[in-house]
């Protein structure tokens, strides 16, 4: 940590519950000089990984629908959300993470992925660093019908879209997941140059 307008950092433990919240107070130098105690709070449940599974062939992508209670007390009618594939590292190394995810939510194995986003998703309140991956499937790639691991309650439905429709469907508001939105948009930019004209 070498930001010289930090100071006197202290950190307080909330919970341990699920996974980790902290209470930090410390001092933040302003523009003037002086210096200013702060406190904030950030959560810390660790590092991500998350994947858009495409097929350029026939123009499609793999997504997964599940129930998200966050969303569903904050507004979500149904608390259902349409999302990329995605996981919590646990230790793994990010691109291991990925395929060993895509396999367990999707049935898909997969070997070739390619990192193209590392990112924040809320930097002022969680810890996390999301790697937000690309990699091509085919329908003989299909080995289980996924749905996530059975010791994590995910009960995840997987979805094959039309890439056309999924970018509709961010227009739309029925995707509203920003790691989805970032991998969608780069597909757009980057391979699927005749729908562009659809946005």
């Amino acid at each position: 940590m070498g930001n010289s307008k930090i100071r006197n950092i202290k950190k307080q433990l909330l919970s341990d519950n699920w996974y980790t919240l902290n209470k930090f107070s410390f001092e933040y130098q302003k523009d003037d000089g002086t210096w200013e105690e702060q406190h904030r709070e950030a959560y810390d449940r660790g590092n991500g990984a998350a994947i858009l599974l495409y097929n350029r062939k026939k123009q499609t992508v793999i997504l997964t629908r599940q129930f998200r209670m966050p969303t569903y007390v904050n507004g979500n009618e149904d608390g259902m959300m349409i999302e990329v594939c995605a996981g919590l590292l646990d230790g793994d190394h990010p691109e291991d993470c990925i395929k060993k995810e895509t396999e367990e939510e999707t049935g898909y194995q997969i070997e070739n992925v390619k990192k193209v986003i590392e990112t924040y998703m809320s930097p002022g309140s969680v810890t996390e660093i999301l790697y937000l991956f690309v990699g091509e499937y085919e329908d003989q790639m299909k080995i289980s019908e996924g749905g996530g691991a059975d010791d994590e309650t995910e009960n995840i439905e997987v979805l094959e879209i039309r890439f056309e429709k999924a970018l509709q469907m961010i227009l739309s508001g029925e995707i509203c997941d920003a790691k989805t939105i970032l991998l969608l948009q780069y597909a757009r930019d980057t391979w699927f140059i005749g729908v562009e004209n659809s946005w």
